[in-house]
């Protein structure tokens, strides 16, 4: 009998946990999608008040629904994988050289007192420009504009990397340096076994800000000398009057955004475990 009872209470404790995660979610689902409705009701009030003057009314096809009635063609023809593609790509590797750069720099600031001193002020002078200030300065310095508007990115998104770097290196507790320097422990097994792994979240935390710095700078950097890409294909459609066309990239420019942000926060959730 009381085996009983206590195989009750186990089913009715997991039944109550299952219940309380699924209505979770479905308040989670509910909120979401709450929000996107007013989202496109207020969007389709902005088209509405732009068609009642006659001053606007030709940036009606701003409304969404031909946003969405361009959506098929764009998608049919490749024109929407082609620059996301483009643009993709002058992201991914200029992210990565931001990556690669950024976290020994941080790493250095975190580790040597000597360094910390010496770059702080012209590190924060620099962190201060505004990345597309540097574009006539990267015109000259690079043959194509590819190479320019990956050193546009990186120079952008270095920032973030370098300082959540040093800042997740100076948690650090300083023990486990004495330690495994006292077991006879090499720079390299220090770095591998020590840093990098007790710094993850803290690189991760860093790259998701550095994404967002870069995906605000790469589509106006798109818009010169470029024939592919997102900012390119805003410039072209606003040349061309196509207006449900630029309200269909802007979207899908804020698609991506989010679905690339939201693989980087899984990531820092799946590497959040040092915290602890």
């Amino acid at each position: 009998m009381k085996g009983s009872n206590t195989q009750t209470v186990v089913r009715h404790q997991g039944m109550t946990f299952y219940t309380v995660m699924r209505s979770e979610w479905l308040h989670r689902i509910l909120y979401t999608l709450a929000g996107f409705l007013i989202l496109i009701l207020l969007w389709w009030v902005g088209g509405w008040a732009l068609s009642t003057s006659p001053k606007t009314e030709h940036f009606i096809k701003f409304g969404p629904i031909p946003t969405f009635q361009a959506f098929p063609m764009l998608l049919s023809t490749g024109y929407i994988a082609e620059q996301v593609w483009a643009s993709g790509y002058r992201l991914g590797v200029g992210l990565l050289m931001a990556i690669i750069f950024g976290v020994p720099i941080g790493i250095l600031i975190g580790r040597s007192r000597v360094f910390l001193e010496i770059s702080n002020e012209p590190f924060q002078l620099l962190r201060m420009i505004s990345p597309l200030s540097w574009m006539p300065i990267v015109v000259f310095l690079f043959p194509k504009w590819d190479q320019a508007i990956i050193f546009l990115i990186a120079i952008a998104a270095v920032w973030p990397v370098v300082y959540a770097t040093a800042a997740g290196l100076a948690k650090v507790d300083p023990a486990w340096f004495k330690v495994s320097r006292n077991l006879g422990a090499k720079p390299w097994h220090m770095l591998t076994q020590i840093i990098l792994p007790a710094i993850a979240f803290d690189i991760l935390t860093g790259t998701r800000l550095a994404l967002g710095v870069a995906w605000v700078v790469l589509v106006p950097a798109e818009f010169l000398g470029v024939s592919s890409g997102l900012g390119y294909s805003i410039k072209d459609a606003r040349e061309t009057l196509s207006y449900d066309h630029l309200s269909a990239m802007v979207l899908v420019i804020g698609i991506m955004g989010f679905i690339l942000d939201i693989i980087i926060a899984w990531l820092i959730k799946r590497y959040s475990w040092h915290r602890g």
